[in-house]
């Protein structure tokens, strides 16, 4: 036979499927800290007392460092939202400004073509100004002299006066319309500018978020590290009591690993399910225990026995306050069919007892030893180990 050195059991047992993700989140932390640390104890309770003592201050103060660094978290979320408000509202200001400095753009380019055609007028009227002053130095009757007739003087005449002021409407029309688009310029450029404030303020409001947010997420951060920790501490405490609990076991002369039953005990719950690296059920039995858990197994085998399947008693460590408020007994002293209880560790661990053995020791049945009857977590297996391994006997 092979003698068990390192005898591992999952922590918590009892979670079901419908466990919201955060608290799933927090149990698989614990599961995979327990993993760890946390051994199963073959040894009797008062041994690891002072550890779990300490593993739950520094559980409690966990919790506190957690609670501190969640509503930081919170806080920290709030101004974040608030922030992406402000990100958006800048945005659609952002896209304003750029809807107004095009069109300032716009009617820069054509004040500066209405200057240009006003320029190209105004030299054009220069030249036919220069010509009637040329013009005017010749005498009508010269004038006339060099006309075909008088109709043809009376034209020349009535030609340059035409000239003259369709020039100078044309010129009075350009001014106008600049003097127009200069007025709209200025009605952008107004706006541009009040957008920018506008786009400005906001600015500093982003600014003034995003240092609240750095301040608060710097106070997350220390009480995140304080947790961390604690945790590391925790572990070590876990593993403090573990290397206590393994002496004792070994002191006890261990246990043996026996070859099984085949039909796995007549659990039922074992097909579709499984128990994953973190020692998680991927579901719920229909007693409300993580499937393939010890708590689920034992349950079964009281249940098969008594015809009183024990719905949801809790975590191993539970059960016996929670048989002895069902009316059933409790002891130190071994029985067949009866549950050995483990108290040891933070969520202890349960077998069923198959049969007692004159030389002190007893043969269990179990699911859910570390790498017991199978690799890793979840798995059917049978042992003779001290009577003394179990503080606690519940009788059926």
């Amino acid at each position: 036979m092979l003698m068990v050195k390192y005898i591992y059991m999952k922590q918590r047992s009892t979670t079901p499927v419908s466990t919201s993700f955060a608290t799933r989140a927090a149990l698989v932390a614990a599961s995979i800290l327990m993993m760890i640390a946390a051994p199963i104890a073959i040894a009797p309770q008062a041994k690891a007392d002072k550890y779990d003592e300490q593993i739950a201050a520094l559980q409690k103060q966990i919790d506190a460092y957690n609670s501190q660094a969640s509503k930081l978290g919170k806080e920290r979320q709030t101004y974040e939202n608030q922030l992406a408000k402000l990100n958006n509202e800048k945005a659609q200001i952002q896209a304003q400004i750029d809807i107004s400095q095009a069109k300032a753009d716009k009617l820069q380019q054509q004040i500066e073509e209405n200057q240009r055609k006003i320029e190209e007028n105004k030299e054009a009227l220069g030249v036919i100004i220069a010509d009637m002053y040329v013009d005017d130095n010749i005498t009508p009757l010269e004038l006339l002299a060099s006309s075909k007739n008088i109709g043809d003087y009376v034209d020349k005449q009535a030609y340059r006066e035409s000239i003259q002021d369709t020039l100078t409407q044309t010129i009075d029309r350009i001014n106008a319309l600049k003097k127009k688009l200069e007025a709209q310029k200025k009605a952008v450029e107004r706006e541009l500018a009040q957008q920018t404030l506008a786009r400005n303020a906001l600015q500093e409001k982003e600014n003034e978020k995003a240092n609240l947010i750095a301040k608060v997420r710097g106070r997350e951060s220390v009480f995140q590290n304080l947790s961390a920790k604690a945790e590391q501490e925790k572990l070590e405490v876990q593993r403090a009591q573990q290397a206590a609990i393994e002496a004792a076991m070994n002191a006890g002369g261990g246990g043996t690993f026996l070859p099984g039953d085949p039909n796995k005990g007549g659990y039922p719950w074992q097909a579709g399910c499984y128990v994953d690296a973190n020692a998680m059920s991927s579901g719920a039995d229909p007693l409300g225990y993580g499937c393939r858990q010890c708590v689920s197994y034992t349950a079964w085998k009281v249940g098969q026995r008594t015809g009183n399947f024990p719905r949801y008693w809790g975590n191993a460590n539970m059960w016996p306050g929670s048989a002895r408020a069902s009316g059933y007994s409790t002891g130190s002293t071994p029985r067949a069919h009866s549950v050995g209880v483990i108290s040891a560790g933070q969520y202890g661990h349960v077998v069923w007892v198959e049969r007692v053995n004159g030389d002190g020791t007893v043969n269990i049945s179990q699911y859910n030893y570390y790498n017991a009857g199978g690799p890793g977590w979840g798995n059917y297996s049978e042992m003779r180990v001290p009577a003394s391994t179990y503080d606690t006997y519940i009788y059926f």
